[in-house]
């Protein structure tokens, strides 16, 4: 019976882990954890990782990150430099994974060259 639920719902292992993570997120100290979250959330937006393997592997290297960042008390700009839209843009590209706009990004191509097909 598990089989088809997390067919449907995904796997409550990773689902599992995802919130592990986010608990360690919320466990960091300040200024890391306000950061970390800030981050994570423009994660969910820009990056639309929707392989649940991909995202988890992506969270528990992003904890890691701002644990240790936090242990060596490295200062924040320091991780994220002066253009933290740049870090989390290039954070989340470095994990390959299947993303929702994959499949728009297939559609318009195919779109074009259809169109492409029709004028000749």
């Amino acid at each position: 019976m598990t089989n088809w639920i997390e067919t449907i719902t995904g796997s409550f292992e990773q689902k599992k882990q995802y919130k592990q993570h986010k608990a360690r997120i919320d466990a960091l100290p300040e200024p890391y954890g306000t950061t970390a979250k800030a981050l994570q959330r423009y994660f969910m937006y820009y990056g639309g990782v929707t392989d649940g393997a991909t995202l988890v592997t992506m969270m528990g290297d992003f904890v890691e990150l701002w644990e240790r960042a936090a242990v060596d008390g490295t200062p924040v700009r320091e991780i994220v430099g002066e253009n933290p839209v740049e870090f989390a843009e290039t954070f989340v590209q470095a994990y390959s994974g299947t993303q929702w706009i994959d499949k728009e990004r297939a559609r318009l191509t195919k779109a074009i060259e259809d169109a492409e097909r029709g004028q000749q």
